[in-house]
């Protein structure tokens, strides 16, 4: 156990590193969610992880390697996302209006991730439709790939794109919070 005055100077650290712009990216778990643990990270620039990974190791490597080194848990730079994100979940917003960071990314899933952008709050797609309207009709398979991989699941919503035939299939975050999520938007009953 940390011992408060410890405590109290780590958590200054944080918010000096964070209010001076020293961080490449910020990032926090939050715990309570009924979505379970959820990591959340942003950069200056915006928005560019939501992971359900419990083992936040992988995920704060990936980061580095992608945005830089300076990756350091700091509540503050989140607390917009995570007001949208708990507003979200108690049914009380439907679209979110934080930016988004999606470097890194090739231009086939940031293609695809602009379309899925456009579904709206209670409805769905299929693979194949995403994939045309991406302008790959033939890509419904890759397309599968993007929201597997999909940087921020719940704000670029990808638990609202089903199979051809309506079923649900395959969500990075396991079927059980695809189906929540769409349950929460009405768009199943």
């Amino acid at each position: 156990m940390i011992d408060s005055p410890t405590f109290e100077l780590d958590e200054r650290f944080r918010a000096a590193a964070a209010a001076e712009g020293l961080l490449d990216v910020a990032y926090d778990v939050f715990d309570d969610t009924a979505m379970g643990p959820l990591l959340v990270g942003v950069t200056d620039h915006g928005l560019c992880r939501i992971s359900f990974d419990p083992n936040p190791e992988r995920e704060l490597e990936q980061l580095a390697r992608v945005y830089g080194p300076r990756v350091l848990r700091s509540t503050k730079p989140i607390e917009r996302v995570h007001r949208e994100l708990e507003e979200y979940l108690e049914g009380r917003r439907r679209d979110f209006d934080v930016e988004l960071d999606l470097r890194g990314q090739p231009d086939f899933y940031v293609r695809v991730l602009a379309e899925l952008a456009r579904v709206g709050y209670g409805e769905t797609t299929t693979y194949g439709t995403l994939a045309a309207r991406a302008g790959n009709p033939r890509a419904a398979r890759a397309v599968g790939t993007v929201m597997n991989r999909n940087p921020v699941p719940i704000v670029l919503p990808c638990h609202r794109v089903v199979g051809a035939n309506g079923s649900l299939t395959g969500y990075g975050g396991g079927l059980h919070r695809k189906e929540l999520l769409l349950r929460l938007e009405g768009a199943i009953l």
